[in-house]
């Protein structure tokens, strides 16, 4: 019985490891445009025996500030290289598990009913497109998707015009928002966001070389869970990988 004992109690042992990190919730703090394909990939890698994922969905900058003060969370995806670079200044992430896993598109887009069907980039089109209305993308100075639009307004002319009808936002799904309820007749966002929308358009498409090239990075935060380290592997896996393949973001190597 005594041996019986000590052997059932090995077991125990040893399968205690793979139940904890089976139970343990992972906490994730992500950029807003990554929400439809970070939700399918936490839900997918549940499904095939690992922890439940806690997704915190926002700007970018906002969530780095967070996570630097003390908020819970064991993985970080940024939609900008600066807010994960000020992660690292503050010692919030693990520099050795960055990555750069993602990139995308900037776009405009106006509701599904506009008679705006295809924009050309320049003054008079965009004038005319607005017109009473609003443009509304994300925050200039603190969210990635703002950032990438002025700088592409500013190097294709069309700041001077958008800066008086513009509308920000707190993070892009919110700009988003705004043109699939009809209240902005237009909008730039990623358009992996635009994908994820049926209630909107694309109507133009800016230069890659107008803006900062748009890269995804993830990393680990400094207290990052065993679990956590397991589903960063799943989402640089063929596996996690096909879920951003599927909204249109192009996956790097």
């Amino acid at each position: 019985m005594r041996r019986l004992s000590r052997i059932l109690a090995c077991c125990l042992l040893a399968a205690a490891p793979a139940r904890a990190l089976a139970e343990d919730k992972v906490v994730m703090f992500a950029a807003a445009s990554l929400k439809t394909a970070l939700d399918g990939a936490a839900a997918d890698f549940h499904a095939r025996g690992g922890a439940e994922v806690a997704a915190s969905y926002g700007g970018s900058l906002t969530l780095t500030r967070q996570i630097a003060a003390g908020a819970p969370a064991d993985l970080f995806a940024s939609a900008d290289e600066e807010s994960m670079d000020e992660a690292a200044k503050a010692g919030a992430i693990r520099a050795e598990s960055r990555v750069d896993l993602l990139a995308n598109r900037l776009v405009a887009i106006a509701p599904k009913a506009s008679p705006v069907e295809a924009l050309a980039l320049d003054p008079a089109s965009f004038e005319q497109a607005i017109g009473a209305g609003k443009l509304v993308t994300g925050e200039i100075a603190t969210v990635p998707v703002g950032r990438y639009a002025k700088a592409s307004l500013t190097k294709l002319g069309l700041w001077s015009v958008v800066e008086p009808r513009l509308a920000m936002t707190d993070n892009v799904r919110a700009a988003l928002a705004f043109v699939a309820r009809g209240e902005a007749a237009l909008g730039i966002v990623y358009a992996t966001d635009a994908a994820a929308e049926p209630a909107v358009k694309v109507v133009a498409a800016f230069p890659d070389d107008s803006h900062p090239p748009i890269r995804y990075p993830f990393a680990l935060t400094a207290a990052a869970s065993p679990a956590a380290e397991a589903f960063f592997a799943y989402l640089k896996s063929p596996a996690g990988r096909a879920f951003f393949a599927a909204q249109g973001f192009a996956v790097l190597p």
